[in-house]
């Protein structure tokens, strides 16, 4: 496949060991690892958050030399948190990520894909954490981003939706083009939808692969703790 993607010589002192990848267009990245091991700041690097470190291309185009009107069409990133009380409607949350915010169609659109039409004029701040998480996705998503980055985006979200969300960015990363970097702790949720599977550990990455291949492997033992046995994951 062709790249899309490319993150040279990345690095946050502390937390992320220098690091390179590439990613490519039209496919979907999972990102695992325990707590602390660096998935998120291998998103804010590829993100530039917290001061630029390294080289990272889109196409032709570092991202994080644009302005935040024209970055967004190349880069989008969703952080973990999801507590904010911004007092917006699901609407104008959604038009904050597209360039102007003067995008009608597009907003209802990327409402009705995430099952929020008739939230469209609720407050944020008035909603379920589980609802904000997907007004919040729909935000990232708006302006159709060629390099999209999101941390935990399951989070929050009941079974249903967990699986209705995976199955909208693996379709998305085909239909779009788009190179998709999906930070979560679901093992099972990467198995099924990640078309590569990278773990990390204490702030470099420890594998890159197939995913089942990754999963059925020794990593995991060796790196979370667990193991699978008679079909379910158990301490080691």
């Amino acid at each position: 496949m062709t790249p899309l993607v490319a993150g040279t010589g990345l690095f946050i002192p502390g937390r992320l060991k220098e690091t390179s990848l590439s990613l490519a267009a039209g496919t979907l990245t999972c990102l695992i690892g325990p707590n602390g091991s660096g998935k998120t700041s291998l998103l804010h690097a590829l993100a530039g958050i917290g001061g630029r470190s390294g080289g990272l291309r889109v196409g032709d185009v570092d991202p994080r030399t644009l302005g935040p009107g024209q970055r967004s069409l190349f880069c989008a990133y969703l952080p973990a948190s999801r507590d904010i009380s911004w007092p917006l409607t699901a609407a104008d949350v959604v038009a904050l990520g597209l360039t102007g915010g003067s995008e009608p169609h597009r907003v209802a659109e990327m409402l009705a894909a995430l099952d929020l039409t008739a939230m469209a004029d609720r407050r944020i701040d008035r909603m379920s954490t589980g609802e904000r998480s997907r007004v919040l996705i729909a935000r990232a998503l708006a302006s159709r981003p060629k390099l999209l980055l999101l941390d935990e985006p399951v989070a929050n979200l009941d079974p249903l939706w967990q699986l209705r969300l995976m199955d909208y960015l693996r379709n998305l990363a085909r239909t779009e083009g788009s190179a998709l970097l999906v930070a979560m702790h679901d093992l099972e949720l990467a198995r099924i939808y990640a078309d590569r599977l990278i773990i990390m550990q204490d702030g470099a990455i420890a594998a890159d692969g197939e995913s089942a291949e990754l999963l059925d492997g020794p990593h995991i033992p060796a790196i979370f703790g667990i193991e699978k046995k008679d079909g379910a994951w158990r301490p080691v």
